[in-house]
């Protein structure tokens, strides 16, 4: 990688924190429509992710390029960390002082990104190794690295992503017992069920990188990690669609949409699972054609928010799905972002 494009590669998540910070200020701001109380600082929290994700892709890259020294090892993971606790803290703020039905959908997914971005954090802080995976995935043997991670330290990384993916869910589940209480309780409840994947998805990515760091990932796992990621997708994505189909009729339908496209995000992330398990110890010559995974997604997230965005003009309900949809379509591009970086750190060519 030369240094052109890694400059290239790690605008990328900073203009798409640029853009879902602008685009969310800007609906936010841009009207007294109660929809833009909930799709405006939604879309303005999705920005935090793609700052944790430049946070992993700078690490990864300094480490290619040789230029990462004890500023980026520390201070990159670090923000990524500041951005995660910023959105969770504010998302609860949120929620807390809700006045309305809006503020209070809001602030629960806000939350719920903030979860996501925590675990995004935990990747980079497990890529602070990264260097380690070209020449372990070479090898035969299966001897920790003098420089890998300690049994412990990896232990830590997972539990980290584990627990925050506990809390997610159990979180869900919290809310959707009680939808009966309100129907904003219906929203708040599906939508962190579909952040929850995405959370559990990001453990197959640290697990993956952690024990490839310390070169103790089996052949066993390069089939468990991505179905695992591949498994949320599908979840997030059926579960959107049996809302949609079950609830057409009513505003809580529309939520099945914003499933979908967080169901888009986890195969985006699957993208990055599956570079790594493919090419560990073995000959991938479709390696390269992995990262379009990601832009698939997300052009799959935009052409829906299209689609949507019609249906709003007839029906105010959709408002918030077809705005939130292409601030995921945003995330979608940034994870492009990311799998091009891996599959060029990693790459035997």
């Amino acid at each position: 990688m030369n240094y052109g494009i890694s400059i290239l590669f790690r605008a990328i998540p900073l203009l798409m924190a640029v853009f879902c910070f602008g685009y969310g200020a800007f609906i936010y701001d841009y009207g007294d429509a109660g929809g833009r109380v909930v799709a405006g600082p939604v879309i303005f929290s999705l920005g935090m992710i793609c700052i944790a994700l430049f946070c992993t892709a700078a690490t990864i890259i300094r480490q290619i390029i040789h230029t990462y020294n004890q500023a980026a090892k520390y201070g990159l993971p670090i923000l990524g960390y500041l951005a995660a606790i910023v959105t969770i803290i504010g998302g609860i703020c949120v929620f807390s002082n809700a006045d309305g039905t809006s503020a209070f959908v809001a602030g629960h997914v806000i939350t719920g990104v903030g979860f996501i971005t925590g675990c995004v954090a935990t990747a980079a802080t497990s890529s602070t190794r990264f260097s380690l995976i070209p020449g372990n995935s070479r090898g035969t043997g299966n001897e920790v690295p003098e420089g890998a991670f300690s049994l412990g330290q990896e232990r830590a990384l997972e539990i980290i992503v584990i627990l925050i993916s506990l809390i997610a869910w159990i979180w869900a589940f919290v809310l959707l017992a009680n939808s009966h209480v309100h129907p904003a309780y219906f929203v708040a409840g599906h939508v962190m069920a579909g952040l929850a994947c995405i959370c559990t998805s990001l453990i197959a990515l640290v697990a993956t990188i952690a024990r490839q760091i310390r070169n103790v990932y089996s052949e066993k796992e390069r089939s468990q990690w991505p179905k695992l990621v591949l498994l949320m997708g599908s979840i997030s994505f059926i579960w959107g669609f049996f809302i949609i189909l079950a609830d057409s009729g009513s505003a809580n339908g529309t939520t099945g949409y914003i499933m979908l496209g967080l169901g888009l995000v986890c195969y985006s992330i699957s993208s990055k699972v599956i570079l790594l398990a493919k090419i560990w110890r073995h000959e991938f010559k479709l390696a390269n054609r992995i990262p379009l995974i990601p832009v698939f997604t997300a052009l799959a997230c935009l052409f829906l928010a299209a689609f949507v965005f019609e249906l709003a003009t007839v029906n105010t309900d959709y408002f918030i799905p077809a705005r939130v949809l292409s601030g995921l379509g945003a995330i979608c591009f940034t994870l492009f972002s990311i799998v091009s970086i891996l599959e060029s750190g990693t790459s035997s060519k």
